[in-house]
């Protein structure tokens, strides 16, 4: 899905919000070649956009109504397995360490939005884990780099659930700080940190009061080493 039709389903999304009761259907008729799966996964993602935004009534009618055209489509409904979560963990990964522009990933989240979620935190966490046990600390400091860059974009991501988008970067991130060490990698230890910071700040899931208590915990920690290295004794 490239930029031009993601932009040609969007006008199209917004026609029909504005169109006249009724007209729906003679709408999608006359831009056939528009109505596919990535209308509805473009559908989806709009419908989420705007109930963060507080539009909430609009939201549902284009959820109910990109739900209907996915039957119409005969879409499959089945949510996706383990293996496609892992599948597109390491396809995402691959195409941050080749590209970390937002204009080459933001696409292909875009193309996955119905993988976004807890899910796929659960999936980045086990991942991690076994993959950091098995490699060198060069290869270990390189996949922490791609992650980190990963979290970055997603904490960044405007489309699909936003709480969950948070929540991913967030895993990244102490995912990332297990490798990127205090003692081994301050100056990346404590970016590592500011980020963390950031995420908690603005992370939507949890307690309010918790969050703010993580994310000032997590300023200070960025703070102690970069005064130290700004101000050296």
């Amino acid at each position: 899905m490239d930029e031009q039709r993601i932009q040609a389903y969007l006008t199209l999304i917004n026609t029909l919000l504005n169109c006249p009761n009724g007209e729906e259907v003679q709408l999608l008729q006359a831009n056939s070649e528009l109505v596919d799966e990535g209308l509805v996964q473009v559908m989806v993602g709009v419908a989420q956009q705007m109930a963060e935004a507080g539009n909430e009534n609009t939201a549902n009618w284009l959820l109910q109504f990109a739900s209907q055209l996915a039957e119409w489509l005969g879409i499959s409904s089945t949510s996706p397995t383990r293996e496609d979560y892992l599948n597109f963990l390491l396809y995402i990964l691959q195409a941050v360490a080749t590209d970390n522009s937002p204009q080459s990933v933001y696409p292909l989240l875009r193309q996955n939005l119905d993988k976004l979620n807890q899910n796929l935190v659960q999936i980045l966490e086990i991942w991690v884990r076994e993959k950091f046990g098995e490699v060198t600390p060069e290869e270990a400091a390189y996949i922490a780099r791609v992650i980190g860059n990963f979290s970055n974009l997603m904490q960044e991501f405007p489309l699909g659930d936003i709480a969950s988008n948070k929540e991913i970067a967030i895993a990244g991130y102490e995912a990332v700080a297990t490798i990127y060490t205090e003692s081994d990698f301050p100056q990346a230890w404590a970016t590592i940190q500011n980020n963390l910071a950031s995420a908690y700040n603005n992370r939507i899931a949890g307690d309010k009061k918790e969050n703010l208590e993580m994310a000032i915990a997590h300023y200070h920690n960025a703070l102690r080493i970069r005064t130290e290295s700004d101000f050296p004794q």
